[in-house]
């Protein structure tokens, strides 16, 4: 059997999912009622958070735990034998001493259970996004486990919805091109981004957001791999580029974009140990546009 090849890209969160998805117990409700009691169950607010325990992790919860059946839980998959489901919040009685965020959850959580909750957070924000038909305005139900939305007025159906996006560090004779936008913090830089539109590649929105956002012109690009981003529900997809001699302009997008040298992108990376409140800071580790410096960093330096 041929192995599928992968890009080497790696090191972001949101990705080490170990979940089977198990597609046919969606079609077997009986099955699922019987997996409830010994599954596991996550629990998210509406606002993306997960509650969590005094440490910060994820409840404990099981079936047993909340009674009942599956209900309006999303059957996620299997893991290690035992069914996962996840819930809103408020559809359940359950006492949390603390609500996290699952940006700040990734640099504590073991990369299974980021994993877990990143795909919980998509399928639980589509279907608070999904409560009435896009078609006719009718009600919705779920079916499938929660991966079919019915329209009982029209017969429509909804799948997930995923917003792919990409995300790429351009570079130009061993500089990397870097913006940032008004609404972050303060001296935070990082690599450009946007999403796909209808009746284009993703090498085509590469070239095109890149020019709208810094006017600069890609040449050609390479795809290094991608990373699920439950906020709410994108999909990054991160490529290399190299670019033509531009000089960076912004025109509203962004607040400021430049060219920075090999020895910027280095101090700025010490800085995740010891800032001198004085350059460029660079995005969290979790993310695939931090890789992506990264890898861009250590290519320039072989």
């Amino acid at each position: 059997m041929s192995k599928l090849s992968l890009p080497s890209l790696a090191g972001y969160a949101f990705t080490a999912s170990s979940l089977d998805r198990a597609d046919a117990l969606r079609d077997d409700p009986d099955a699922l009622s019987g997996l409830w009691p010994q599954a596991r169950v996550l629990v998210l607010d509406t606002d993306g958070t997960a509650l969590c325990d005094d440490s910060g992790q994820p409840l404990p919860l099981s079936g047993r735990d909340l009674g009942g059946g599956p209900g309006s839980a999303i059957f996620l998959g299997v893991e290690q034998g035992r069914a996962v489901f996840v819930v809103e919040a408020g559809a359940v009685t359950v006492s949390a001493p603390q609500r996290v965020d699952l940006r700040q959850a990734a640099a504590s959580w073991s990369p299974a259970d980021s994993a877990a909750f990143c795909y919980a957070r998509g399928m639980s924000y589509w279907h608070t996004r999904t409560r009435y038909c896009g078609v006719c305005g009718g009600a919705v139900d779920f079916r499938r486990g929660g991966f079919i939305g019915h329209c009982g007025q029209c017969g429509t159906e909804h799948y997930p919805r995923v917003d792919p996006a990409v995300i790429v560090a351009v570079e130009n004779q061993g500089r990397l091109l870097l913006g940032r936008q008004a609404s972050w913090a303060p001296r935070r830089y990082s690599v450009l981004a946007g999403f796909v539109e209808p009746g284009e590649t993703f090498e085509q929105t590469v070239r095109r957001e890149v020019f709208e956002e810094a006017k600069v012109r890609v040449r050609e690009a390479r795809y290094l791999g991608t990373q699920p981003w439950p906020f709410p529900g994108a999909l990054m997809v991160g490529f290399c580029a190299t670019a033509e001699d531009d000089v960076p302009a912004v025109d509203g997008e962004l607040e400021d974009a430049r060219w920075f040298s090999v020895d910027e992108i280095s101090s700025a990376m010490q800085r995740d140990i010891d800032d001198d409140g004085q350059g460029i800071l660079l995005p969290p580790r979790i993310s695939i546009a931090r890789t992506l410096i990264g890898d861009w960093f250590d290519r320039q330096r072989r």
